[in-house]
């Protein structure tokens, strides 16, 4: 009885256990915390983009419980202890999580599509309808994994049994087109999906900041610019999920694609770099909540920062508003330095223009009466005559 290399625990096995025991920790934690945040939030009013990110971290969290725990016992098991059952079951949860993970992000990508591009035509219903064909589609491409996958002694080691795919299908061309099939439906199709939805937002945004620096869309509000901010920061958030999902998985369908069509050169290549691959793939499910939970974070902390700015702005305008004097005030106080009546003393003029100076006033009620009339017209809003009140005290205190 001979066992090669694979077939006893060696260093490849004892880094599956490590990193995957890693992984699980962080993602439990992470996407527990994300789902628990977004479940708050949504009693206090519920999103599309949040119900979409919920099931991604649901997704994400069926990777963790599911196929994680799979690899480690696995890994130290070496061949697989359980039943034929066991083994077509866990090879339907091995794959069902990640096939839910990315039907989602194209849910989601959907979703930005139209919420930017074509905000009159969406519907209550559209993502509930979306995340269920999401579902759906991921039983339907893991229902694959339980028919073909199955409990299979080793030819020339007697009691050495594998979950494996031998004898699963008529050719090996036949087990080439299911493993592109299912590349396919993981990766190629969300990679389609995802290229042109915001390939086209990014085009629409760029077409609208051309015309605004043309000046064909001057007249905009503030708040109503190219896209708001709530909608800037999720359109970065969930494109940012994106790559990080594209980075994750490019690496591993590449070292595949190698091994579909040259299977004698990949050989050659280390079976410890071909299963680090597929465990980089994997932190996928870490990622996204270290990604949902640093833009809530920057989000925060740009609301806080706005809203004290905001603040400071309304302390200061208050201050200066009531530093500044109407503008006939302005008048009647130089007007009064030269006929020795109170001197006003003016703390900033820099919004004022005067256009004219009163070069003297008269210091009877009637005169100030007079004056206090004239500008009330052109100002429309209550006056209150300064040197008014000065001469009326000088001709009471003159009279007793």
């Amino acid at each position: 009885m001979h066992y090669s290399k694979d077939m006893i625990f060696n260093d490849g096995h004892r880094l599956s256990i490590t990193v995957y025991s890693i992984l699980f920790v962080i993602s439990t934690i992470g996407n527990s915390t994300v789902l628990y945040l977004l479940t708050k939030r949504r009693l206090r009013g519920p999103s599309r983009i949040d119900i979409m990110l919920m099931h991604l971290a649901i997704a994400d969290l069926m990777v963790t419980f599911l196929l994680m725990p799979l690899e480690i016992a696995w890994a130290y098991t070496v061949q697989w202890k359980s039943t034929d059952f066991m083994c077509r079951l866990m090879s339907f949860f091995r794959v069902f999580g990640l096939y839910l993970s990315g039907f989602v992000l194209v849910c989601i990508s959907i979703d930005r599509y139209y919420a930017i591009l074509k905000p009159l035509k969406l519907s209550t219903n559209r993502g509930r309808i979306m995340l269920t064909i999401a579902w759906c589609s991921s039983v339907v491409c893991s229902l694959p994994q339980a028919y073909f996958f199955h409990l299979e002694e080793h030819p020339k080691v007697s009691g050495y049994f594998q979950c494996v795919t031998f004898h699963s299908f008529p050719s090996e061309f036949h087990h080439i087109m299911y493993q592109i099939a299912t590349m396919c439906a993981m990766y190629a199709c969300p990679l389609i999906t995802f290229i042109y939805c915001y390939g086209s937002i990014y085009l629409e945004i760029y077409r609208k900041s051309q015309r605004i620096v043309k000046g064909i869309e001057r007249f905009r509000r503030s708040n109503d610019d190219v896209l708001s901010r709530a909608k800037k920061r999720t359109l970065k958030m969930t494109i940012t999920i994106v790559i990080v999902f594209l980075i994750c998985w490019t690496p591993y369908y590449i070292i595949a694609m190698w091994y579909w069509f040259d299977k004698t050169s990949v050989d050659k290549v280390s079976a410890l770099v071909s299963k680090s691959l597929f465990i980089f793939a994997c932190t996928n499910s870490c990622m996204n909540p270290i990604v949902y939970g640093a833009f809530n974070i920057r989000g925060r902390i740009g609301n806080n920062a706005s809203t004290i700015s905001n603040r400071h702005t309304s302390l200061y305008n208050r201050g200066d508003s009531s530093n500044q004097l109407p503008k006939h005030l302005l008048n009647l106080s130089e007007g009064s330095a030269k006929t020795g009546s109170t001197h006003i003393n003016q703390t900033d003029t820099t919004d004022i223009s005067i256009n004219h100076k009163i070069n003297e006033t008269t210091t009877t009620a009637n005169g100030c009466t007079e004056i206090s009339n004239k500008v009330d017209e052109v100002s429309g809003s209550p006056v209150i005559c300064i040197n008014c009140v000065d001469s009326i005290e000088l001709s009471n205190r003159q009279k007793s």
